[in-house]
């Protein structure tokens, strides 16, 4: 099966204080070679396409040649929002693609045998998520009080990547650019169309870099082999 993973890292990393955190060190990488890292060892991968700032692309290939990725195919910009910047990468897929896998730039610490548990399932249900349930209590709030609490077996941290059969991924682009829908999430381009996504269960350590502290986090987990 051929498996297209577009890694999308074109944020504008406010949360960092404008660095940009994939391009920080991370153990003896820096974070966007260690996430390109999992997806190199996985063999269910096909290829990998970047999608990130103009600016930024120079230092993202010198690091996939130091990293030693043999799979990327090409670097491309981003767009306007994340949906945009996924799209652009899609632009960018084979044309015997089967899987299409999105995942978070600043999520380096994903593990390739999580990555291959979500590839299957995606090609049984059609799409899937890695994810991990919720440990705590979680409400939902509307100025500023409480109106209900979700039953917690319920819930779950979607995580990335996510994961779907080609045809149903273009299915759900089709149908938000054509009610002029864009969404944060890529499960919900396929919820939107009715389609299954499996939640694959992944463990706590598949962090994403988002503030100072959690490339902190990040280094001791990564030194821990965790």
């Amino acid at each position: 099966m051929n498996i297209s993973v577009v890694i999308v890292c074109a944020g504008n990393s406010t949360r960092m204080g404008g660095v940009n955190k994939i391009l920080m060190p991370l153990g003896e990488r820096l974070v966007i070679g260690v996430t390109m890292q999992a997806f190199e060892k996985c063999e269910s991968v096909s290829e990998i396409i970047i999608v990130a700032r103009e600016n930024d692309i120079p230092a993202i290939r010198e690091e996939a040649k130091k990293a030693g990725i043999s799979k990327l195919k090409i670097c491309t910009t981003g767009g306007e929002t994340r949906q945009k910047s996924v799209i652009n990468g899609i632009k960018c897929i084979s044309e015997n693609t089967e899987l299409i896998a999105i995942h978070d730039g600043a999520r380096p610490l994903v593990k390739p045998e999580h990555i291959e548990k979500t590839i299957k399932d995606a090609s049984v249900f059609g799409g899937a998520t890695l994810g991990v349930p919720v440990k705590d209590t979680i409400k939902t709030v509307d100025d500023g009080l409480i109106t209900d609490t979700p039953p917690r077996k319920f819930l779950y941290i979607t995580q990335t990547p996510q994961i779907f059969k080609r045809n149903l991924y273009f299915e759900g682009i089709d149908f938000a650019l054509e009610h002029d829908l864009d969404f944060t999430d890529d499960c919900q381009l396929v919820e939107a169309i009715g389609g299954k996504v499996c939640m694959t269960t992944g463990d706590y350590t598949n962090i994403k870099i988002t503030t100072p502290e959690d490339i902190k986090i990040a280094e001791i987990l990564l030194e821990r082999g965790d």
